[in-house]
């Protein structure tokens, strides 16, 4: 169901105003280090969500992946593309995997409880961290 009141109540009211607030905040910062460095924004807006609006690890998912779905296909992509960076039939045969591969995760996310969710995130972050680091 869809969510159509703020996730958490501040002191003093104006929880719409703060909360529109916030989420253009984490919005700016994951649509900007997703086009500047090409990593998906939910790396960066999932544990903004989660600290700055309080989300549970789950809502702060899915409301990346909802924010995700056209700010990302449009503005980023569409500059790599101009710039000649985009293999087009690699990300069409990609993009078909990753609709059953999103389908299978988005599934077995609501099968794992919260606490051990947020732990997976912040396992594959510290991987890719890892990783990144030893490349460079």
């Amino acid at each position: 169901m869809l969510a159509l009141r703020p996730a958490v109540q501040y002191p003093g009211g104006g929880e719409d105003a703060m909360q529109a607030l916030l989420a253009m905040v984490v919005g700016a910062a994951g649509g900007g280090l997703g086009g500047l460095v090409g990593l998906g924004g939910g790396f960066v807006m999932v544990p903004l969500l989660v600290y700055l609006l309080h989300m549970e690890q789950h809502l702060a998912q899915g409301t990346s992946l909802g924010v995700l779905v056209l700010p990302v296909v449009l503005p980023s992509a569409l500059q790599y593309w101009r710039a000649g960076h985009v293999d087009v039939a690699v990300a069409l045969w990609a993009a078909l995997g990753f609709v059953v591969g999103g389908w299978a995760g988005g599934t077995l996310a609501q099968l794992v409880g919260g606490r051990a969710l947020r732990r997976l995130f912040a396992a594959l972050l510290v991987v890719v961290a890892i990783d990144l680091l030893r490349r460079s």
